[in-house]
C-alpha cells in the first residue's frame, strides 16, 4: 500500500508541474506581449490569475476565502501571509484582484518555463546578499510608485522545522509599507501545507481555506513603529493559525 501511495504521489506531483508549464506555453504569445512594457502589467496579471485557477482546480483544490475587509480597486497594499507551500503563490493571485508583484527568492527563477516569466515580473532577492536586499527595496518602491501592490511572505521562506506554526517575520514588508504609507493586508492560509507541502510524498486534493484580515493602517507611522507593526501583523496571522489547528 505504501508503494502505491508513493507512486500516486509522484504522478500527482508531476501533474502539478505539467499544469504549471503547459498553460504558460499555450499562453506564451500573450504573456510575452504583456511583459514588454510596465504599462501592460495589469494584462499580464489577469493571465497570471487565470493560470493560478487552472492549477488549483486541476490539482483538485478548491478554496474558501473569508473576508474581514475588501481591497479597493486601484489602491496599493502590502500583502502578507504565512508561507508553507508553492500553492501560496496561486492562492494569493486568486485572492487579490488588485495587480501586485511578488518579492520572492531567486531560486524559483530556475524552474523551467515558469522561471522565465517569474524573473521578469517579480522582484527576486538573494537573502544572503546585502546588495541584493537593497536592490529589492529600490525595485519595490518603483512598483509601488506605479500604483501596484506588493506581496511579501515575511517569514523569508518556509520554516525548516515542520513543527513551527509561524516563523519570525523579517522587516522588509513593514519598512516598505511605512515608507509608502500603504495598508498591510494580513492573510492566513490554513491548509496549503496539508494540501501541497514541500515534502514530495505528501498532500491531497481538497479544501484550501484562507482568511483576509482587517487591514492595518500605516498612515502617520515612522520607521520607529516598524517593530510594533511587524509584531501586530504576526500576531493576527499566528492566532488565526491556532484557531484553524483547533478545528
Amino acid at each position: 500500500m505504501k508503494v502505491i501511495k508513493m507512486v500516486l504521489w509522484t504522478l500527482w506531483r508531476i501533474w502539478f508541474y505539467i499544469l504549471m508549464g503547459v498553460p504558460i506555453i499555450v499562453l506564451s504569445p500573450l504573456l510575452i506581449l504583456s511583459i514588454l512594457s510596465q504599462k501592460t502589467y495589469p494584462q499580464f496579471f489577469l493571465l497570471a490569475r487565470l493560470w493560478a485557477k487552472l492549477i488549483l482546480f486541476g490539482m483538485g483544490f478548491y478554496y474558501k476565502i473569508e473576508w474581514e475587509q475588501k481591497m479597493e480597486k486601484g489602491k496599493s497594499y502590502m500583502l502578507v501571509a504565512n508561507h508553507t507551500s508553492m500553492t501560496d503563490i496561486m492562492l494569493m493571485l486568486i485572492i487579490s484582484k488588485n495587480p501586485f508583484v511578488f518579492v520572492g527568492k531567486k531560486e524559483l527563477a530556475k524552474i523551467p518555463v515558469f522561471g522565465f516569466f517569474y524573473k521578469r515580473t517579480s522582484i527576486l532577492v538573494d537573502r544572503g546578499d546585502a546588495k541584493s536586499r537593497l536592490e529589492v527595496f529600490k525595485r519595490a518602491q518603483e512598483r509601488l510608485n506605479q500604483g501596484l501592490s506588493v506581496c511579501i511572505f515575511p517569514e523569508g521562506g518556509v520554516p525548516d522545522d515542520e513543527t513551527v506554526v509561524l516563523d519570525a517575520f523579517k522587516d522588509g514588508a513593514f519598512r516598505l509599507a511605512i515608507e509608502h504609507q500603504i495598508p498591510i493586508v494580513p492573510m492566513t492560509f490554513a491548509d496549503n501545507k496539508k494540501r501541497f507541502s514541500f515534502n514530495f510524498f505528501s498532500g491531497t486534493p481538497g479544501l484550501m481555506r484562507a482568511k483576509v484580515h482587517s487591514f492595518i493602517a500605516t498612515k502617520g507611522m515612522t520607521l520607529e513603529d516598524k517593530k510594533a507593526l511587524k509584531d501586530e501583523t504576526r500576531q493576527v496571522i499566528y492566532y488565526q493559525l491556532l484557531k484553524y489547528l483547533k478545528k
